[in-house]
């Protein structure tokens, strides 16, 4: 199902995104981890990064003193959680738990990027056999 175009959603799709904070090497975890695209990336403010169908904002670096940095958690669906999880503890995040097959028909991981930013991902198994 593709969404309508909307004419006031930047890009025109998705009009819930995550908003992330993190180190400069945030973009390149993405890029290496879940094969992110970066479709904006400006001198000043956030790069915009598309992961499968979805846009992410990525605040990275350091920001003005007047803003405290926040982190986030994102929960992302991929096609192999076996795979994604293996490049992100080899980029250096922090386990949260190994992939495992989950009761409700997922199997799922969970790590912790330099940013300190929760990601649970998954793979849907469909239903029960």
């Amino acid at each position: 199902m593709n969404p309508t175009p909307l004419a006031h959603v930047h890009r025109g799709a998705g009009s819930v995104r995550p908003y992330l904070h993190g180190p400069d090497t945030l973009p390149a975890f993405l890029e290496k981890t879940f094969g992110a695209t970066v479709l904006e990336r400006n001198d000043e403010g956030p790069i915009l990064l598309q992961i499968g169908d979805s846009y992410v904002w990525v605040e990275a670096g350091e920001l003005p003193p007047a803003i405290t940095p926040w982190v986030g958690a994102v929960y992302v669906y991929v096609a192999d959680v076996n795979a994604v999880y293996q490049r992100a503890i080899a980029q250096g995040a922090r386990s949260l738990a190994a992939p495992e097959d989950k009761p409700y028909h997922e199997r799922q991981c969970g790590f912790v990027d330099a940013g300190g930013n929760t990601w649970w991902v998954s793979t849907y198994l469909g239903p029960a056999r």
